[in-house]
């Protein structure tokens, strides 16, 4: 269920930082209240998440694979540049995540 709720808590930090890009600098009230909205959201879910996993795990996950989906996001959607180094990054950032994740599993 915890799991759930960390799905749940970077959906909806991805959603809030996309409206954010869309609301063009807070000039386009419904976006602004769809990014406080799921931001809200988000940490609800990442505080209830935070009841059956580690911070570190529930902060990791939560900002690395946000920052990720919303870098693919950024390329894909809104035409945003790439290049081998940004791709790479991206990769590091999916393997830091990952590998925090299992660092909690060996303790």
């Amino acid at each position: 269920m915890y799991w759930l709720f960390m799905a749940g808590a970077i959906s909806f930090e991805v959603a809030g930082t996309i409206s954010l890009k869309i609301s063009h600098g807070f000039t386009k009230p419904m976006y602004v209240v769809i990014t406080i909205i799921a931001y809200v959201i988000s940490f609800t879910f990442m505080g209830l998440a935070l009841k059956g996993l580690p911070v570190s795990t529930v902060y990791a996950l939560w900002a690395g694979v946000g920052t990720a989906l919303v870098a693919i996001i950024g390329i894909a959607a809104f035409g945003e540049p790439t290049s081998a180094i940004k791709i790479a990054s991206i990769l590091m950032i999916v393997m830091g995540v990952v590998g925090l994740h299992f660092a909690e599993r060996l303790v």
